[in-house]
């Protein structure tokens, strides 16, 4: 009964933060879906795997209706929990999906719209079961697929193909040495033509309430941000969400992080995460 379970845990749970954007909800759908199959009988359960994904799929849709009623009252843009990428056990091919900039361009879909995305454009799931886990025919799960393609592709940002990891890597590390010697130009010579700054301080921490975007604004923003660093902050490099980051910790705390999406025209996005509460999960 349980190795069914935990050979596919890893991608439930997987689907589960892809639908919520949240670590610690996902944790909570995975624990919930477990005891909903312990208490099934099993032996009327001819596809395990589907019957997962159909029961995770729907625990996911209600929290993010839920959360999608109280989102008026969210101070600022929202960005997703952050996740290490070593504590995601995701296929190569799902790496893309993880991203902080893809989960927070899913924030534009209707709940029902960004489950039937996920499930039948990245976890690749028929139709029929997608039909089962959101409560419509499977034609009109069609129709919502579409519709969701289609506004992803409109709202989203021009299509660059990233850079090799040590390419990433290294602007990367020359935009923290620009921004800590103050260095503006060569800051901005890092930055891509169209780049944006997005910041989620949640309700307990200031944060720009709009992105930031061009070079020049995104510079300058940086540059004094970074004069008014507390000296007890430690920066050190990570790989978040399937891309490179630095993160800034007092003691054993993160205290905010910068995931950075680097494309061929350069630094494309800045995610600034510095909502203390979706970054707990990140002590060390």
């Amino acid at each position: 009964m349980s190795d069914a379970f935990l050979a596919e845990r890893g991608r439930l749970w997987g689907l589960a933060y892809r639908i919520l954007g949240s670590r610690s909800d996902a944790d909570d759908v995975v624990q919930e879906a477990w005891l909903r199959w312990q208490r099934a009988g099993h032996d009327d359960v001819e596809r395990p795997a589907a019957w997962l994904t159909t029961v995770t799929s729907r625990l996911a849709l209600d929290r993010l209706r839920a959360r999608h009623r109280d989102s008026a009252r969210y101070a600022g843009p929202w960005l997703p929990e952050p996740v290490l990428t070593d504590r995601v056990a995701d296929p190569t091919e799902l790496a893309d999906s993880l991203t902080v900039g893809f989960l927070a361009l899913l924030e534009r879909l209707e709940p029902t719209e960004r489950v039937v995305f996920l499930l039948a454009d990245v976890f690749r799931e028929p139709f029929a079961r997608i039909a089962e886990a959101v409560g419509k025919s499977p034609a009109a799960c069609r129709q919502i697929a579409s519709r969701a393609r289609h506004r992803l592709r409109d709202e989203g940002r021009p299509l660059r193909h990233p850079v090799v990891r040590a390419e990433q890597e290294r602007l990367v590390a020359a935009f923290s040495l620009a921004a800590s010697t103050g260095d503006l130009d060569a800051l901005t010579g890092l930055l891509a033509p169209d780049v944006e700054l997005v910041s989620d301080g949640g309700p307990d921490r200031h944060a720009a309430r709009r992105a930031v975007r061009g070079p020049d604004r995104v510079g300058r923003l940086v540059t004094n941000l970074t004069k008014r660093l507390s000296p007890e902050l430690a920066m050190g490099a990570a790989s978040v969400n399937g891309e490179p980051a630095l993160v800034f910790r007092r003691g054993g705390e993160v205290d905010f992080m910068m995931v950075f999406h680097v494309t061929e025209a350069g630094i494309e996005q800045i995610f600034v995460q510095l909502n203390p509460a979706k970054l707990a999960g990140l002590a060390e």
